[in-house]
Parts: C-alpha cells; sequence; structure tokens
C-alpha cells in the first residue's frame, strides 16, 4: 500500500478537479480579455514605425478603424484550444506534486511552492510549445503584408501542427523552446505569490470572496510579468518564426542574438514594447482565471465530500 500511495496522489481526483477547474478558469479569462492579447501580439512583432501608438486603448481603436472589430479577435480559436490543454496540464502537474509534497510530510514554503512551479512549468512547456507555436502564427494570419506570413496552408491548430511538422520538421513545432523553459520561472513566481499571498491573506478559503482571489492572482502575475517580459517578447518573435520588418533578422536566429539586435536597433525599451499591453491582459486574465479557478474547484470538491459522506 506504501508503493501505490504516491501514483494515489498523482491519479487522485483533487488533481483532476484542479486540472478541470484551472483549464476552465483560463478559457473564460482569455474570452473575457482576448483583444488585449491581440494588442500585445501586434506590438511585439508589428515594427515600431508601424504601430505607434502610446497607449493600449489607443492601438485598440487604430485597429478596429484599420481592420475592422473582428481583428481584435482573430485567431481566438486555436489561442483557447492552446490555453486550455496547457493549463490543464499545468495544474494538474502543480497540483500532484503538492499533493505528493505534503503526503511526504514536507511543510509548505515559497521556496518549495517556486521549485514546484518549475518542475510543472518544465512539463507544460516540453508538452504543448507545438500548439504555441500554431497559435501564435496564427494570430497574424492575413499579415504578409506586414509581417512575414506562413499560414496560408492552414486555418487551424490540427492543420497548422500536421504542416509545421512536414515542413520545418520538429525544430519548427517546438521553436522558441529555450525562452519558454527560461519562462517557466513566470508562473512559478505567479505560483509562489499567489500560494504565499493566499496563506498571508486568506484565513479561511472556503468562506473568501470572489474579489479577495481576484485581487491576489492580479498581484501575483503582475509580479511575474514584469520580472519575465522580455524573455516573453523573444519567445513571441521565435515562435511566429518570423521577425518584424524594423529588425531585419536572419531565418534560424538564437535567442541570444535576437536580444543583442533588440538592444542595438531599439534599446532597453524595444525589450519592454507591448507591455502595458501584456500587463493589462495577463493581469486581468489571471486574475479572473484564479477567482474561476477557486470558485469552481471549492464546488466541485464539496459535491466530492459530500458524496462520499
Amino acid at each position: 500500500m506504501a508503493q501505490s500511495k504516491p501514483i494515489n496522489e498523482v491519479f487522485s481526483y483533487l488533481s483532476w478537479v484542479h486540472a478541470v477547474s484551472g483549464a476552465t478558469g483560463s478559457v473564460i479569462a482569455m474570452s473575457a480579455f482576448y483583444p488585449l492579447e491581440t494588442v500585445r501580439s501586434r506590438l511585439q512583432l508589428e515594427s515600431p514605425e508601424r504601430r505607434k501608438a502610446i497607449s493600449t486603448w489607443a492601438v485598440l481603436r487604430q485597429l478596429v478603424d484599420e481592420e475592422g472589430f473582428r481583428t481584435l479577435y482573430r485567431g481566438i480559436v486555436p489561442v483557447l484550444e492552446s490555453l486550455c490543454i496547457s493549463n490543464f496540464v499545468y495544474f494538474y502537474t502543480f497540483h500532484s506534486l503538492k499533493a505528493l509534497r505534503a503526503s511526504s510530510g514536507v511543510g509548505q514554503s515559497a521556496l518549495a511552492d517556486l521549485l514546484l512551479g518549475s518542475l510543472a512549468g518544465v512539463v507544460n512547456v516540453l508538452s504543448t510549445t507545438p500548439f504555441w507555436v500554431v497559435n501564435t502564427r496564427l494570430k497574424m494570419k492575413g499579415l504578409g503584408h506586414r509581417v512575414k506570413d506562413n499560414t496560408a496552408h492552414y486555418d487551424n491548430l490540427l492543420d497548422g501542427l500536421v504542416y509545421i511538422w512536414r515542413t520545418e520538421g520538429v525544430k519548427g513545432l517546438w521553436a522558441g523552446m529555450l525562452p519558454s523553459l527560461l519562462l517557466v520561472v513566470n508562473p512559478a513566481i505567479q505560483f509562489m505569490a499567489y500560494e504565499s499571498l493566499k496563506r498571508r491573506l486568506v484565513t479561511d478559503s472556503k468562506n473568501a470572496s470572489a474579489a479577495t482571489f481576484f485581487a491576489i492572482g492580479a498581484m501575483a502575475k503582475a509580479l511575474a510579468t514584469v520580472l519575465t517580459y522580455p524573455l516573453q517578447l523573444i519567445q513571441t518573435k521565435l515562435r511566429h518564426g518570423n521577425t518584424d520588418e524594423g529588425l531585419n533578422l536572419p531565418p534560424g536566429i538564437n535567442m541570444i542574438q535576437m536580444l543583442l539586435v533588440i538592444l542595438k536597433k531599439q534599446g532597453a525599451a524595444g525589450l519592454f514594447r507591448g507591455m502595458e499591453a501584456k500587463l493589462l491582459q495577463t493581469v486581468l486574465t489571471a486574475a479572473l482565471m484564479f477567482m474561476t479557478y477557486e470558485k469552481i474547484a471549492r464546488f466541485v470538491t464539496g459535491l466530492l465530500l459530500r458524496n462520499k459522506k
């Protein structure tokens, strides 16, 4: 029995509850704030000369005026599909590891949460990067006159995976994986901050308000985003498989080379281009996601416990 306990922790109902709750919360939150994600992608991938608006709201107005309202939701379906898969994997892995830690008698701490979050992030990156490569490209579909467009042969997630596999191989599907692996620190910091703040501020999680979880999720994500944004920008460019016309980077460029070129041509500000939109989008999305996740997980866990009695 002792040997089967770790397996029981990994394949427990609670791990599934957390995974489904996290995936559902992320889809609901991204659906609500997707236009901000569109702005973030355009600012990161289009040249500064093309998109000179100084505020997120100004860029939103520009996009609607130039391309119509529908452009704000370009590529939303593959993004939601990828996000659902990614968050399911992350939440399942994180909470399974957390349950294993608890079963071994190790206490909770910020450092332990950071380690578990990093491990969950590595599993997530290795298993879901191809989905993000496809949806990053699909979000820019039809903009070949501004950025190199290689999405003419596919218009959904599955077709994109098959096409990139055939034309670019494994390397193409896992493009940008190095910064993605480095960026596991982003959700790790987020979960560390979230769990730490929740332990300090929430004395009774069963009766805590939705606003409390929203605020804690927002603070945790803001910290993680500010600390890791330059890597996120480079990750987006590498996943897209092209560069904006202002940089003129050669094919096959690596993360360090791209970092140096951005610094040389655009300065330090170039590494933080689009961060306002990213902060708005990720903070609001993460806050709504955590709030929804906590409510769903609490409701389903309550049902499970009630059925056991």
